[in-house]
């Protein structure tokens, strides 16, 4: 079958790697890149300063379609010259129209990484690890006219471990799509796939996460829920700790084993760069390589500590 992929990042390239690996072939690749800068800024990039799906598919000697969105007349002209049997997509930030959707020869279909219908919306690896799910997947479906809504083509789950952060779960993610594509576009082939439409009772969406949102809450959160949310949060946003009109991120934390009779969000002991902070089931959190979010601030935190924090004072 002849197959264009659209998207970007390491979805990007692993369907890429996995079709290659098959007996399918790829007449054509389109990548965001064209949608985010006009055409001189794109040239300037893949030329000079490519990306890394640029340097890969250049690598392979792919086509790389150019046109300035999914839904253009010239992105559908190159699917109609490419004789396309299927547009595979995955991450992207457009909804296609009905029009691109209808383009390819057989269908369009995107690999979404959750196990739908349940975490629809942008980046569900930060959902699944907030919520303490103790599974996650990829879902490949067919694409229609609302997001992530389209009939279920190929599923496949995989265990989210204890200590679980959002990059580790993409990357398993991934080479989960990179291993079952094969499989997805061989039942094609051999014309033995069923669409299984979505209980729309058991869907769910999650949106972004606010960077108000990264601020950790020793008053509302234990333990097990603060460092759920930084593992969640790695590698896109890092988590801060609010002090005073200050904020201060962090390179590593841990979970001590002593259990405090202080009230929740308490300092209880601090040292040049790290601060032991209080959670609300009464654990103790070690937060070290701290600084001082403000960049002129951030030179100065070891002298921040030492002379503002207080200990048993409080952080949010």
């Amino acid at each position: 079958m002849k197959i264009i992929v659209v998207g970007y990042g390491e979805m990007f390239d692993s369907l890429v790697a996995g079709i290659m690996a098959s007996e399918h072939q790829i007449v054509g690749v389109f990548r965001h890149e064209n949608v985010i800068y006009n055409p001189l800024k794109r040239f300037i990039y893949d030329y000079i300063f490519p990306s890394v799906n640029k340097v890969f598919i250049r690598s392979l000697g792919l086509y790389d379609i150019k046109a300035k969105s999914v839904n253009s007349k010239k992105f559908r002209e190159e699917v109609k010259k490419l004789n396309a049997d299927i547009i595979l997509v995955g991450s992207w930030s457009e909804k296609f129209t009905i029009e691109t959707i209808n383009s390819p020869k057989v269908a369009c279909i995107n690999v979404h990484p959750s196990l739908l219908p349940k975490y629809r919306g942008p980046n569900p690896y930060i959902q699944v690890i907030l919520n303490n799910e103790k599974q996650s997947g990829i879902t490949f479906h067919l694409m229609n006219e609302y997001f992530d809504k389209g009939a279920i083509l190929y599923q496949i789950q995989t265990d989210i471990s204890e200590d679980e952060t959002g990059l580790s779960l993409k990357l398993k993610c991934c080479e989960l799509a990179r291993k079952s594509v094969i499989d997805l576009l061989n039942s094609y082939s051999a014309k033995i796939q069923i669409p299984i439409n979505q209980n729309e009772e058991d869907s769910s969406y999650q949106s972004h996460i606010s960077l108000k949102e990264s601020i950790l809450n020793f008053k509302k959160e234990d333990s097990s829920q603060i460092t759920r949310k930084i593992r969640a949060l790695t590698p896109w946003i890092n988590c801060h700790i609010a002090y005073n009109n200050e904020f201060f991120t962090f390179e590593k934390f841990k979970v001590c084993s002593e259990i405090s009779k202080l009230s929740p969000s308490t300092i209880i002991k601090k040292s040049k760069n790290s601060i032991f902070i209080v959670c609300k089931d009464n654990r103790v959190i070690e937060f070290s390589g701290l600084k001082l979010k403000r960049p002129i601030l951030s030179l100065f935190t070891k002298f921040y500590i030492k002379y503002f924090i207080k200990i048993n004072s409080k952080v949010l």
